[in-house]
């Protein structure tokens, strides 16, 4: 498959990733190479489509809004992001396929390290318990995907404090760290499995 895999070693603008995403997709619709980018955000908040303004607690943030699914989220220093621009025109044309594919890879990933986890029909994204631990928000547009999911790994929790997470109040959220002292080779173990999977997608 032409799928390019970049990795980003320093954290980068929420603003600037999500153009470089943008240009992508133009890309890929005009049969132009898919990407998997694995990168970290600094400290920024991101509104999906569904979100609402209860769900920011702390007003003095800033939150960026975006046409992602989902609703209000944390992206910082020490969470691993996975965005991609896939292009389901030459894959399946099932949304809920690749959500449950992703799904897939994350909890494979997430027993590398030990860590039982499930995804929750109800609540999208990969749980621990009740904790959660790994977030999906997904756009399509003329059956190219972009955005992508991010997982927990040993960022500053206390951030979620300040938004209702997903907009579910009455969860909590983890991270590999908190479940598991582990966090060595995160994006060699995460890669491999993106390769082997990808074609699923």
């Amino acid at each position: 498959m032409n799928i390019e895999f970049k990795i980003s070693k320093k954290p980068i603008n929420y603003k600037k990733a999500l153009r470089f995403l943008e240009k992508r997709v133009n890309l890929v619709k005009n049969g132009g190479r898919e990407l998997v980018w694995l990168l970290e955000h600094p400290i920024t908040f991101t509104a999906g489509i569904r979100s609402s303004d209860h769900e920011i607690l702390d007003k003095s943030i800033n939150v960026i809004k975006t046409n992602r699914g989902g609703k209000i989220t944390l992206h910082n220093p020490g969470q691993q992001i996975v965005y991609f621009v896939i292009n389901l025109n030459n894959r399946k044309k099932n949304i809920r396929n690749l959500v449950m594919q992703i799904e897939n890879v994350i909890i494979k990933f997430l027993n590398i390290y030990k860590i039982k986890s499930y995804a929750d029909k109800k609540n999208i994204g990969i749980w621990v318990r009740n904790k959660k631990i790994a977030a999906i928000g997904i756009r399509v547009s003329r059956w190219v995907a972009y955005h992508g999911f991010s997982i927990n790994i040993k960022n500053d929790l206390t951030d979620y404090n300040k938004i209702i997470p997903c907009g579910l109040n009455n969860k909590n959220v983890t991270s590999i760290k908190n479940e598991n002292k582990k966090t060595t080779n995160i994006r060699k173990n995460l890669k491999k499995l993106l390769l082997d999977h990808i074609s699923d997608f």
